[in-house]
């Protein structure tokens, strides 16, 4: 089945480098580009928000969601495609995992953890078989690929979990794989 709605999980401040926000600007640019509709977490704000003004400047479809308790401290994005508000963030996590057929994950805190995280304990556990891409700028998230390696040398998960993350070191990749 083909890819027509990706779901990105990322920060919502900049992180410390540009290079963070450049990968945010160039893959919401190049969803809209090639058609596909961008699913995030509706905020106006850090990486969330470059990546929505992005798609948005190309035209592109978007569909944002966000918990009503976060709709002032996120900036939600009202002018979007798609604007759906949310009581609690787990509904907001399953409205935006369930809208999309993958996941891309740029630079971002423990709130883009929990969402990694979440979708990849629904895969594994059958709920879902969408491909979650991991967006590694400038290394950002080596760590966690040495963590998900280690947990899973240690015997807490199978190779299937580590094999469900798919790592990309440039948005011309995960684009590449998301429109093959």
């Amino acid at each position: 089945m083909p890819i027509q709605s990706v779901c990105v999980y990322c920060g919502s401040r900049d992180g410390g480098r540009e290079s963070y926000g450049a990968a945010a600007e160039a893959l919401g640019k190049g969803l809209a580009e090639h058609g596909l509709r961008l699913v995030y977490g509706a905020g106006d704000v850090g990486l969330m928000g470059r990546v929505a003004r992005a798609a948005q400047a190309a035209d592109g479809d978007t569909f944002g969601v966000i918990p009503e308790h976060l709709v002032r401290r996120e900036i939600g994005k009202t002018d979007l495609t798609s604007y759906i508000v949310t009581e609690t963030m787990h509904e907001r996590k399953k409205v935006m995992l369930y809208n999309a057929d993958a996941v891309v994950v740029l630079p971002g805190g423990a709130g883009s953890l929990d969402e990694l995280f979440e979708a990849l304990t629904w895969r594994q556990l059958d709920l879902h078989r969408k491909p979650i891409y991991v967006l590694n700028i400038d290394d950002y998230w080596t760590p966690l690929k040495t963590l998900v390696d280690h947990i899973v040398a240690e015997g807490f998960a199978g190779e299937d979990t580590a094999e469900a993350l798919i790592w990309v070191s440039s948005v011309d990749d995960v684009m590449a794989q998301l429109t093959a």
